[in-house]
């Protein structure tokens, strides 16, 4: 008949246990005549528990064999307790073996528990075990114990809309100063930033420090000391310039790259930051039988690991690079493209020259007038709130007189009583500077809101502002938002989502991550389905034949605005719209570049760059 199983206690044992108190910590209930050997095996299974290693003397055959592989396997699983139940003592004569089951409780609440049994010998009236490795567990042999090791997840790749490998697993180099051996904190200062800069003339993914700042902190740094963080292809820049410094190595480190360093590389690294936790998976782990050199021989339990899925954005590679090669040619001016996809929100591009990048993020931030652009929402107030469609004739003179503001169409053409459409496609400035006028003060903001150009977007990984619209208490004020300047403002991004609700119908969310939607300040209602439907007769009008940016090369079904914004010293470029075919709507400004003709270009550029790219790609 099979004894039931006891649990041993974690206390101290005094003595080899032969009474029943002594021996009750393990065994529930006292028989009133044990086995000889049990006692014995109890007291040794709580000397292994509690890790009372000077008991062992009178418990084992080889106490210091025994003490050192205990102590092996509590080390080496990093046990956080043990519980251990003695079962069965089968005894003949002067030999018994004990059979008991070992649970260990393992970090992260995991377990690992199993049977055993040792071999137990006797001499005289006293029983002792022994030793051997399986008394720990039946699959050690000599010189082995157990060990607990992760198994690291696999981590996951941050991808495009069109499926490209953005962020991958792979290797950084942290540049470390080892302050002890320094000769001048200064000079060591002034190395690294001089090796920082050459290596980042190439690579915008090199940081850059201060030589002044950096030698601050090292003067009062003591040790080893981090620096920076440069990606693989800029070490052998970095190290050439860096001259040899003794106090400065490199130390390889695992990390998430991105697979493109010159690919929006500010977005990428904003992204970066956002979901890096999320490209960790849950990492495996097992118990091993290993050698005394810590080679593993053999695994006895654990749990796979499971990696995070892929983490999809909004960024379409394709997109994102034809806008980056439209750009090119204009690298010395401030040039942005913002493209966004209607149907989700999705941010497709943000693209500027090098010359913008030096005042940041301007694409989605900067505040510009946007001159004609704004006649879509001119038009689309008109249209819902003063009744007008494509068809209504408006009035379209050369110079109109509004309140003691003369408003002049460029280069002084005049169209006279014409219907909307075509003021629209020739962008008559007194047409839409009468239409606005008559409007109540706060309803072109209203209608602006609709269309999402004035609410607040705050979007996980992208920094944004969309623009405002005056409220336009004073008659004048409302003459000179009616074409896009006195106090109307907005950033690339702001346009490109007043063209992208134009193409959708409603205000699409925008995001950057998928699953992480922006937070809007308000929620407008959506403009009503006949607005829409007229407003993108009007905006297929500007690129039809007489439109302002008729003649584009590139295929499918474009519509638009353009827009001339003037300021003192010049006037700004601008050119908003979308392609029904492929789902984009894009705002391109060229800062100060003159008539809309530059803009319009660009934009043309790019679809004809996405065309090429997706015809060769297929």
């Amino acid at each position: 008949m099979t004894r039931p199983r006891y649990r041993a206690a974690v206390r101290p044992l005094t003595a080899v246990g032969t009474t029943c108190a002594l021996t009750a910590l393990l065994i529930t209930g006292c028989t009133p005549k044990p086995r000889d050997a049990e006692p014995a095996a109890a007291d040794f299974l709580a000397a292994v528990q509690s890790r009372e290693f000077d008991s062992l003397a009178s418990l084992v055959d080889d106490p210091s064999a025994a003490t050192s592989a205990i102590e092996a396997n509590w080390e080496g699983l990093q046990a956080e307790g043990l519980e251990v139940a003695l079962g069965e003592v089968d005894q003949q004569d002067n030999i018994a073996t004990a059979h008991y089951t070992l649970r260990w409780d393992l970090p992260g609440e995991r377990e690992y528990a199993y049977e055993s049994a040792m071999t137990m010998t006797q001499s005289g009236e006293a029983w002792t075990v022994r030793w051997q490795p399986s008394v720990m567990n039946p699959r050690l042999g000599a010189h082995q114990h157990m060990e607990l090791r992760a198994k690291p997840a696999d981590k996951a790749s941050v991808v495009s809309a069109d499926g490209a490998e953005l962020i991958k697993p792979g290797v950084v180099y942290r540049v470390l100063v080892d302050t002890d051996a320094m000769r001048s904190a200064g000079e060591t200062a002034r190395r690294i930033s001089t090796g920082l800069d050459v290596a980042g003339a190439d690579d915008p993914a090199v940081p850059r420090r201060d030589v002044a700042d950096l030698a601050g902190q090292l003067e009062r740094a003591s040790g080893s000391y981090s620096v920076a963080v440069i990606p693989v292809a800029a070490k052998t820049a970095f190290e050439q310039a860096l001259g040899g410094d003794p106090a400065v190595r490199l130390n390889e480190e695992a990390a998430m790259v991105n697979a493109d360093p010159t690919f929006a590389p500010d977005i990428m690294a904003r992204v970066g930051e956002l979901v890096r936790a999320d490209l960790e998976g849950a990492n495996g782990w097992s118990v091993n039988v290993v050698t005394s050199n810590g080679a593993a021989l053999e695994e006895l339990t654990g749990e796979e690991p499971r990696p995070a899925p892929s983490i999809r954005i909004s960024l379409d590679h394709a997109v994102q690079r034809a806008a980056e090669q439209a750009l090119e040619p204009v690298a010395g001016q401030q040039a942005m493209i913002v493209a966004i996809r209607p149907s989700t929100g999705g941010v497709l591009a943000v693209a500027q020259t090098p010359a913008a990048d030096r005042d940041g993020n301007i694409a989605t931030m900067g505040q510009y007038p946007p001159g004609s652009t704004f006649k879509i929402i001119t038009s689309a107030a008109g249209i819902e709130r003063r009744g007008l469609d494509a068809g209504s004739i408006v009035p379209c003179p050369r110079t109109m007189n509004t309140f003691g503001r003369v408003v002049t169409n460029y280069q002084g053409f005049a169209l006279g009583s014409v219907p909307l459409e075509t003021a629209f496609a020739r962008s008559c400035n007194t047409t839409f500077a009468d239409i606005s006028t008559q409007l109540n003060p706060g309803e072109l903001r209203e209608v602006g809101k609709q269309f999402g150009l004035g609410v607040d977007v705050v979007i996980p990984g992208l920094d944004t502002v969309t623009g405002s619209i005056p409220v336009g208490e004073e008659p004048l004020d409302r003459t000179e938002a009616g074409y896009g300047q006195g106090h109307d403002l907005a950033s690339p991004f702001g346009m490109a989502l007043v063209s992208a609700t134009a193409a959708h119908g409603s205000l699409p969310v925008p995001y950057i991550v998928e699953g992480q939607t922006a937070q809007l300040s308000e929620s407008p209602t959506p403009p009503n389905a006949a607005t829409i439907a007229q407003l993108q007769q009007l905006m297929k009008s500007v690129t039809s034949p007489g439109g302002t940016a008729a003649g584009m090369s590139a295929g499918g079904d474009i519509r638009g605005k353009t827009g001339e914004a003037e300021i003192n010293g010049g006037s700004h470029a601008w050119f908003t719209g979308y392609r029904a075919d492929d789902d984009i709507a894009f705002a391109t400004l060229v800062v100060l570049g003159g008539g809309s003709e530059a803009a319009v270009a660009i934009t043309d550029r790019m679809l004809v760059n996405l065309d090429e790219a997706r015809g060769a790609g297929g």
